[in-house]
């Protein structure tokens, strides 16, 4: 299996790690430990507790159960702990596909979602998601798509990186096509709880027993750290998995089980304190694009922590977004690295303070290129602070 370069995962090296501020990542701002062990009254004599053995392939007993309790209908037997849902996604894909296997895939999508698949030989179809139908899923296109040499449907809503979701009903009507189909799901839940103005929607697994979703701590946790993800599905589909990882990962380590058991339990609350942020965010980057309507083009994001605005002004944005990290210390996420040229992905997960600095020298980086270009005006000048 020859892999493709990963070209989100190398703009995050390049840039991540030396950016001053950063609008283009797709998580909330992280927690410090301390920060997690005061919110969870995590105390020394429970780390000092931790025997530091190996853990069971299928994760801890009380991790599992954690993660049952919230998502898989209190059923252990259908949840693996994993290292982020990066890992789900590639022992799924290793078991589950062989090399002729045709994937449905969204476009734009996160790459590792397509990648592993393509390396492994599989078809891969694209399921477009398109700026001028706000980036809404076409169900009908959805089924024109699927054949019976479909093996795999992946999806992730809300997505990444625009931010668009489904209703209730349009998910049933997906998990419907699929079945009809009979394909896998993989339902990648990354942003499953960063929902805005509707509730979230079901989880897949309990709905169709093909399904298999994939969740982490990364994104809406503040928590990337811990390098904690799960897969809900059924118990052949996690034995296969199991099989894979007897020969990469083997299992988590109990420290990173005892600390992430402990977040779970108190889901509703980590979540919740960073999404009220990221609300009030999302209002600021709303005002931030009405001020910029000449430039710039978006969509606002249903739900997760980043947006997908398209530059018309911009023709190379993965120099621009160079330019802008290089010259205003900012790290912004060129469309190229989701195989979508003249967009860019914008995150506004971050403190206030830090998602308004960025915007301010996103301006002043956009105003230099355009003016540069063409002796275009510039707009109105960056917002004001959302209330």
């Amino acid at each position: 299996m020859k892999l493709p370069p990963a070209l989100l995962e190398t703009w995050m090296r390049d840039y991540y790690f030396r950016a001053e501020i950063d609008i283009g990542s797709s998580g909330v701002e992280d927690f410090s430990f301390a920060e997690v062990r005061a919110l969870l009254g995590i105390e020394c004599a429970d780390l000092d507790a931790v025997l530091l053995c190996d853990s069971e392939t299928m994760g801890g007993r009380g991790l599992r159960e954690a993660l049952a309790r919230r998502w898989a209908g209190g059923d252990a037997g259908r949840v693996m702990a994993t290292h982020g849902s990066s890992e789900a996604n590639f022992l799924l894909m290793t078991a589950l596909l062989h090399p002729g296997d045709e994937v449905l895939v969204l476009d734009p999508c996160y790459p590792q979602l397509f990648a592993i698949a393509q390396a492994m030989g599989c078809r891969i179809r694209r399921w477009p998601l398109r700026l001028e139908n706000g980036f809404r899923p076409d169900l009908d296109e959805l089924r024109a798509l699927l054949t019976p040499a479909t093996r795999m449907v992946v999806a992730n809503f809300p997505h990444n990186p625009t931010g668009a979701t489904l209703t209730p009903a349009e998910q049933r009507a997906l998990i419907d096509a699929v079945s009809a189909a009979g394909a896998y799901l993989v339902w990648d839940g990354a942003f499953a709880e960063m929902t805005y103005d509707t509730p979230p929607l079901p989880e897949p697994s309990l709905l169709y027993e093909r399904a298999i979703s994939m969740g982490t701590l990364s994104k809406g946790y503040g928590l990337p750290g811990l390098r904690v993800g799960w897969c809900l599905a059924s118990p052949q589909v996690l034995g296969q998995m199991m099989g894979v990882r007897d020969y990469v990962t083997l299992h988590l380590s109990p420290l990173v089980e005892l600390v992430a058991k402990r977040v779970i339990e108190e889901a509703d609350r980590i979540v919740g304190m960073r999404m009220e942020v990221a609300a009030r965010n999302r209002r600021l980057v709303g005002e931030w694009m009405e001020a910029h309507r000449e430039w710039v083009r978006w969509v606002p994001p249903a739900g997760g922590v980043s947006a997908f605005p398209f530059f018309p002004g911009v023709p190379d944005t993965e120099a621009f977004c160079r330019t802008l990290a290089d010259e205003q210390g900012v790290l912004l996420v060129p469309g190229e690295c989701f195989g979508a040229p003249g967009f860019a992905r914008l995150g506004f997960g971050r403190a206030t303070e830090t998602v308004r600095e960025g915007l301010g020298r996103l301006s002043a980086g956009l105003r230099r290129h355009v003016e540069g270009r063409r002796g275009a005006r510039p707009p109105r000048e960056a917002v004001a602070a959302a209330p």
